[in-house]
Formats: structure tokens, C-alpha cells, sequence
């Protein structure tokens, strides 16, 4: 299946979780930047609140579209074994992209969360939204890090997903939802017929309509 573009991506997705809409205890968290637009069609939906959950691949060094791990909010750090062993990178050198990394990670923190505290999700059911995954580190390091808050439930929602990556994740969550796994995958942007980059402002827009609409529901209107 080709997606139109990332919002279309998530009407589609969107119907795959409708088991979850208008349950008071959902939260839907998009993966900065390409994620949050396919979560906002999902949380809009879904009628749950948005927020987003930082992570940042950690990409191998002239190779950085190769994740040898990934980093998340909340002090998370893994890493890929596989790669690792296939690259012979130093700890020295994974550091060292690590601090890179985490800069830009606490940059967007402040960027988009402003002064808004992160949810707390202990007890609830955290749907994971991305625009695909690939070697799905970035997604790795994003359960992590919400199972560090003890929630009831983790649901993992993308588009499109190469098969072996789900295969992998399906006995770290409760749930997976997955519109198409193409074989062979090769990248996330093969399978939209728009994939631009996501800019910081189209992530603080969104994030500000969403917060509207939920002011709109609370109220009822």
C-alpha cells in the first residue's frame, strides 16, 4: 500500500485501533518529528489525548542512517548488539554520538513540550505512533521509556513496517498495529507518495490543535 502522505497514513491507521477510542485512560504519543502528524490523525480519531515522546537514533558515523541505537526522554540509552559487532565501534565513539544526540533530544524537549509537564501514564494504555519502522531502534528505546512509568498497556501503531522489525517487537507489547509490511521493505519514505521532512513547527502546530480540540471536548462543545 502507498500512503498519500503522513495524515493520511494515520485516517488509515486510525481504523486499525478503533477498539481504543473514547476510553478515558488512552493516551496516543507520536515519535518526533515524522510520527506526530500520523498521531494526530490517530488521536483525533481515537478522540484521546496527544503528546509526544522524544527519542533519537544513534546512527553509525558516515552511515548515520544505519541506527546502532537509539536514545529516548527519561535517560534511555540502548543499543544494537548486531550492528555493533558487524561495525567494531568503540565506546568511545558511541558516546561521543550519544552526547550529540542528546542535545538535540533535550533541544525539542523544550521546543515542543514548553513549559507542559510530561503525562503521566502509569495505569493507562500508551499508543506508540511513528510513520514506520524500519530497524525500529528509535522504537526500542521508546518502550523503554514508557515502561519505566508502569502503564497498563502498550500498543505500537504504524503504517508500515518491515515485517521482521514487528516480528521482533510483538513480545515487548501488548499490541501491534500495522496497516502494511511490505517484503522486500528497504525504507519508510518508499512507501508514501509524499515524504517530506517534518519541521519543528509543523510538530508545535499540531500539538497546539490537538491540545485545542481537547479543550473543545472537555467543555462540550
Amino acid at each position: 500500500m502507498l500512503f498519500k502522505d503522513r495524515r493520511f497514513a494515520g485516517q488509515v491507521l486510525a481504523k486499525e485501533l478503533a477498539a481504543y477510542a473514547n476510553h478515558p485512560d488512552v493516551v496516543v504519543l507520536g515519535l518526533p518529528r515524522g510520527g506526530v502528524p500520523v498521531a494526530f490523525e490517530v488521536a483525533k480519531a481515537l478522540n484521546a489525548p496527544l503528546d509526544v515522546l522524544v527519542v533519537r537514533k544513534l546512527g553509525v558515523p558516515d552511515q548515520e542512517e544505519l541506527a546502532m541505537g537509539a536514545i529516548a526522554s527519561g535517560g534511555v540509552r540502548i543499543v544494537n548488539e548486531y550492528i555493533l559487532s558487524l561495525v567494531k565501534i568503540s565506546d568511545e565513539v558511541i558516546a561521543r554520538v550519544a552526547v550529540q544526540e542528546e542535545r538535540e533530544l533535550e533541544r525539542r524537549e523544550r521546543l515542543y513540550r514548553e513549559n507542559r509537564s510530561f503525562p503521566d501514564l502509569q495505569g493507562r494504555t500508551v499508543i506508540l505512533v511513528d510513520d514506520g519502522l524500519a530497524t525500529g531502534a528509535t522504537m526500542w528505546a521508546a518502550i523503554v521509556a514508557v515502561r519505566k512509568q508502569q502503564p497498563a498497556q502498550i500498543v505500537i501503531a504504524v503504517p508500515v513496517a518491515a515485517p521482521e522489525t514487528c516480528q521482533e517487537l510483538e513480545t515487548e507489547v501488548d499490541k501491534i498495529a500495522c496497516v502494511s509490511t511490505p517484503s522486500p521493505f528497504h525504507s519508510v519514505g518508499l512507501w508514501y507518495e509524499n515524504f517530506p521532512q517534518t519541521t519543528d513547527e509543523e510538530v508545535r502546530d499540531l500539538l497546539a490543535k490537538a491540545a485545542k480540540n481537547g479543550e473543545a471536548i472537555s467543555l462540550g462543545m
